[in-house]
């Protein structure tokens, strides 16, 4: 199945992503590390259903706050020490590649001037 680069790019992250946050202290585990894993599956979810709609706009701009809403997430991994400052910048700039892509998304749906 051809799949758009966003969508892609999401399932690569997630794929990295929770093996690391499965492995956090257990408190830890079963609140923000699992916030986080349920808000990736949600986002991409959301993506996929997003390609489909033909009102595309107020999923896209929902699904920019659910991104914005990870990073700072992640960051508190990063702040509780749970977290490589390497590891942080690395899914840091997958994040931002994936907000590229939605903020490109969204334009494209924004109706013309």
């Amino acid at each position: 199945m051809n799949e758009l680069p966003i969508i892609q790019k999401t399932y690569d992250v997630i794929k990295w992503y929770v093996p690391i946050l499965n492995r956090l202290p257990r408190d830890y585990n079963f609140t923000l590390g699992n916030r986080i894993i349920e808000g990736m599956y949600d986002f991409i979810e959301g993506l996929i259903i997003a390609r489909y709609a033909s009102e595309k706009l107020s999923l896209l701009t929902t699904l920019n706050a659910k991104l914005d809403i990870l990073r700072h997430q992640t960051r508190l991994l990063v702040d509780f020490n749970f977290m490589s400052t390497e590891r942080y910048e690395y899914v840091g700039k997958l994040f931002n590649e994936i907000g590229a892509e939605l903020g490109g998304w969204i334009k494209q749906q924004r109706p013309k001037k």
